[in-house]
């Protein structure tokens, strides 16, 4: 049967966020899985025909965003709020791809990091729209795993 071996892509919106190993509120959108491997260009000697690209250091150059309809759980904002205050306590995050089963098939552990940045959803009195906080992190590389 053909249809038995169809491997569909996975939906970008079955999808959580742990901090710390717990499951922590719903979140709207995550956007910042992203790294970069600098590439190192050389010509060698003799050959001018070519130029020699190494891999270098990998960077992480974007933040880690996560967006959330604003609840009553202040786990985000307090976090942000000790730091704010100076005590500075780097977390381990996880974000986690689940397919139509809801079974994990891909998870990305962010090591170290730290919210710079909040931002609190804008008020219309003329609207209808789910109030949305944002919350933005730093963090010392992340590792995916399958």
């Amino acid at each position: 049967m053909a249809g038995a071996d169809r491997k569909d892509p996975f939906l970008s919106f079955r999808f959580g966020v742990e901090l710390e190993g717990d499951v922590i509120a719903g979140f709207s959108e995550v956007s910042g899985l992203e790294a970069e491997t600098d590439i190192e260009t050389f010509r060698e000697g003799g050959d001018n025909l070519q130029e020699r690209q190494l891999a270098g250091p990998t960077k992480f150059p974007s933040r880690l965003v996560l967006k959330r309809g604003m609840t009553a759980a202040r786990t985000l904002w307090s976090w942000h709020q000790d730091v704010r205050r100076g005590r500075v306590r780097r977390k381990d995050i996880s974000i986690v791809l689940f397919d139509s089963a809801n079974q994990e098939q891909w998870r990305w552990s962010f090591r170290g990091a730290v919210p710079v940045k909040w931002s609190g959803p804008p008020f219309r009195a003329s609207g209808s729209e789910v109030a949305v906080e944002t919350l933005e992190l730093v963090h010392n590389g992340f590792v995916p795993a399958r």
